[in-house]
């Protein structure tokens, strides 16, 4: 026999799902040398090859990541190695969603002269690439729009009653927030930006 449910009660089973939580981190720190000094050339090959290596070899997972990856039921990941394997360090072995929607924001460097260390070539790309110097490279307007695609990704799976945990990359995770907070997911706990740091959000309205 079939049964027809009465709208209404479509409508109450539906609103009585729990929603998820969301947990955005940021990856471990990458096997990568921050010591040298190059010119912007240099930096442009040091960025690719930092998107190619993996964690330190020393690097650890935090108590608290482990807990929350623990409380998860779906997690993601970047499609970058440093991203990926921070995730096999939370997840114990569970599947692991890759998707490249969640990679960082490009960083191609100022052409200007001098030798500086790479996290000093960061902030010099990072505010040249926020202000509209993306040399051809993903601009900031398409990183906020790839940034809605994440969400709506990460929410996805939360309205459906599921914790979700995303492993990813320091700025990114950062042009998340405010569509996040925009849809009226608010942030209650924050372990700030560092690595394996993490923000947890839950949905308000």
């Amino acid at each position: 026999m079939t049964t027809t449910m009465a709208p209404n009660e479509t409508l109450d089973r539906r609103s009585a799902v729990r929603t998820g939580s969301i947990v955005i981190a940021r990856h471990g720190r990458p096997h990568a040398d921050r010591s040298v000094y190059i010119d912007h050339h240099g930096y442009r090959d040091w960025w690719a090859n930092y998107n190619r290596v993996g964690l330190h070899p020393d690097e650890r997972p935090t108590e608290g990541l482990l807990r929350l990856a623990e409380a998860s039921d779906v997690i993601f990941a970047s499609t970058l190695p440093r991203a990926i394997r921070t995730a096999e360090a939370v997840a114990g072995g569970r599947e692991i969603i890759t998707d490249p929607v969640f990679v960082e924001a490009p960083l191609p460097p100022p052409s200007i002269w001098g030798k500086r260390r790479p996290g000093h070539w960061g902030v010099l790309a990072r505010i040249a690439w926020w202000f509209g110097a993306h040399d051809g490279e993903e601009s900031r307007p398409d990183a906020e729009l790839r940034a809605e695609a994440a969400v709506a990704t990460l929410t996805a799976q939360a309205l459906r009653g599921h914790n979700v945990l995303l492993c990813a990359h320091g700025w990114f995770n950062r042009m998340m927030r405010p569509v996040l907070r925009a849809q009226g997911w608010r942030e209650v706990e924050n372990r700030g930006d560092t690595y394996w740091a993490y923000r947890r959000y839950i949905k308000t309205k």
